[in-house]
């Protein structure tokens, strides 16, 4: 993996157990998921620790496999990474599954926060120094952010530690159900991430320290089927935007379509977006009516809001008028 991405590309993010569905590359050959989507290998919180020897075995067959069918075949690939347990692991299935760089895009880095996250930063950099050049994605879900005494002092001292790597790390990711099970909270269909309190000030503080320089994808929504799955998605994703998060964390195929649809920006936008980008500013002016003529654009204002705008409607499409 090389080439340059952008966090926005990752969008719903698929998570798999990486010693089950045996059939998956297959699946991705011959294109059964709907797309775009990303694809997460979980040796983490989805494997027992007596069973983590045999799943990286399965893990390495299957992605064996994958490497064989793009070398027969032509299909879309999404964007893949193993969820791993520990740095000593990272540094250790980074060297084992150096045969099959070329289809994987990174790492996922669980509980990431100031108890591992200097040994997590040394494996990255050692994984480096061997050639190896992946992405990382750190997810905040450990139960020691939730003491208001040292959340905002430690949450800015794991930002500066990630500055070191800041060019790796694709995006910043949060464990909704991780936080709610510290509180022994869960929510209901009808329900969103934002309605237990306690988790939602947690995730509100992550993004405020930061999404001014990383994009920060949305926590999993775990319904999938039955009644009000997909309403409860799409409210909690609308809420999700509005709170400076872009992507999701999905657990199943159903959850993917919905998560697109919801990523896409409104023609509305879109022409807005277009405007303030463009703007010259030769007539002196940096403020003017949408095209609508609804709202107020203003260039100095609304320059980030319009990027971001611009990168969804590359990733993701304008929603049909």
């Amino acid at each position: 993996m090389t080439h340059e991405l952008s966090g926005y590309a990752v969008g719903p993010l698929l998570y798999c157990p990486a010693n089950a569905h045996g059939s998956i590359a297959d699946a991705l050959k011959n294109e059964h998921y709907p797309k775009p989507f990303s694809l997460a290998f979980c040796l983490e919180d989805t494997v027992r620790s007596d069973a983590v020897a045999q799943a990286e075995q399965m893990l390495s067959h299957t992605l064996e496999r994958i490497c064989a069918a793009r070398a027969e075949a032509d299909f879309y690939l999404p964007l893949i990474f193993i969820r791993v347990r520990s740095p000593q692991q990272l540094r250790r299935l980074a060297q084992v599954f150096r045969p099959y760089a070329s289809i994987l895009t990174g790492f996922i880095l669980p509980k990431f926060f100031v108890e591992n996250c200097e040994d997590y930063l040394r494996a990255i950099e050692d994984v480096r120094r061997q050639g190896l050049d992946y992405y990382y994605m750190p997810i905040f879900e450990s139960p020691s952010m939730i003491d208001l005494h040292t959340r905002y002092a430690h949450l800015h001292q794991v930002k500066s530690a990630l500055e070191s790597v800041s060019d790796r790390v694709l995006n910043i990711r949060v464990g909704g159900n991780d936080l709610s099970h510290a509180f022994g909270l869960r929510r209901r269909v009808s329900n969103t991430i934002y309605d237990v309190k306690p988790v939602a000030d947690l995730l509100v503080d992550i993004v405020t320290t930061f999404a001014t320089q990383y994009v920060v994808s949305g926590p999993v929504w775990e319904y999938y089927n039955g009644p009000g799955w997909d309403t409860g998605l799409r409210r909690e994703l609308e809420l999700d935007l509005m709170s400076g998060f872009v992507g999701k964390t999905v657990i199943h195929p159903n959850q993917i379509p919905v998560v697109n649809e919801m990523l896409q920006v409104s023609p509305e936008d879109c022409a807005d977006a277009r405007a303030i980008l463009g703007w010259d500013g030769t007539d002196g002016h940096l403020v003017s009516a949408s095209a609508s003529a609804t709202r107020m654009n203003e260039y100095n204002t609304h320059f980030r809001w319009a990027d971001r705008i611009a990168h969804l409607a590359r990733y993701y499409g304008v929603r049909p008028q």
